[in-house]
């Protein structure tokens, strides 16, 4: 296995842990959102319920996702929060799709447009995916106007030098490996919860202790601890762990061939027949076909017809 599960933590980042965490504490969720989404003053989130991750479409000839976790503010906005490995072009699209489709889901046949809320996807990558700076982590995009007149999708430093956005939709991108917490002081639970996500691993000793003295980060870690998943999670959570790795040399695999038959193809097919392989190793192993569709991204369906 890649990723053993030795030491008193598992990882945070993992496809079971990172739902755990953030797919069933309210509280959590609410914390990590209000640390890492650019809300105005006196906007915070005071209180969401979950809802279905699949994003289905209305035509069912059209593209069926899965996101990590998906909640609403009660009576307002919609967020989507996902935790990618592995950085590739398709996650991106698939960022704008699932947002979308987010604000589609919004409204019955007959229901007015003015009762649309807006829709935040937090997207925490870890990988480096963007051509910026190396202690450029955050990327925060929002629909604004240009000086020409053409609206466009704007970076973190347009969008604070204009106050003609469309409000609607809300793309933030993190990429962990560039985080350092000397960069940002003023945040302190962005800090901590960024902390959390890339300290704290199957390695770790000693847990820093302004993450044991947070409530919100404090609680994480309790959940995090190994001892409370059972075996077949925990068997779960290692295949997990190959399957990024794989997937990782996939993606290599597929820009070697995309240099020949085309990148975006290459690298498609390559990481489907992983994640296909890696269901069938998980489904010989007893493994539940709710988790292993959680951690494929393989839907129940095409699982039992392996």
């Amino acid at each position: 296995m890649t990723e053993e599960t030795k030491g008193k933590y598992l990882n945070p980042k993992a496809d079971l842990t990172f739902k755990k965490i953030f797919g069933e504490h309210e509280d959590l969720v609410m914390s990590l959102l209000n640390a890492l989404l650019p809300l105005d003053e006196g906007k915070q989130i005071e209180h969401v319920e979950y809802l279905t991750p699949e994003m289905v479409p209305e035509n069912p000839g059209k593209k069926n996702n899965v996101v990590d976790v998906r909640c609403r503010e009660t009576g307002g906005r919609h967020f989507i929060v996902e935790m990618q490995m592995n950085w590739n072009n398709e996650f991106q699209q698939r960022v704008i799709l699932n947002s979308a489709k987010a604000v589609i889901k919004q409204l019955g046949t007959s229901e007015d447009y003015s009762l649309l809320q807006p829709v935040y996807a937090l997207n925490l990558i870890n990988d480096v995916g963007f051509d910026a700076g190396p202690d450029e982590f955050y990327h925060d995009y929002a629909i604004v106007r240009s000086t020409s007149g053409r609206l466009l999708l704007k970076g973190r430093k347009n969008v604070e030098h204009t106050d003609r956005i469309i409000e609607g939709l809300r793309f933030v991108f993190v990429e962990l490996p560039k985080f350092k917490p000397q960069t940002i002081k003023e945040k302190k639970m962005m800090v901590l919860w960024l902390r959390f996500l890339t300290e704290i691993d199957r390695d770790t000793e000693t847990v820093p202790a302004e993450l044991l003295e947070n409530p919100d980060t404090n609680k994480a870690l309790k959940i995090l601890e190994k001892s409370a998943y059972n075996e077949k999670e925990l068997s779960a959570y290692e295949y997990y762990w190959d399957a990024v790795y794989n997937e990782r040399g996939a993606i290599r695999h597929g820009f070697k061939q995309g240099m020949e038959r085309g990148m975006a193809q290459g690298m498609a097919q390559g990481i489907e027949q992983t994640n296909r392989d890696n269901a069938r190793k998980m489904k010989s192993k007893g493994i539940p076909d709710d988790i292993i569709a959680d951690v494929t991204g393989i839907s129940i369906k095409e699982i039992q017809q392996l």
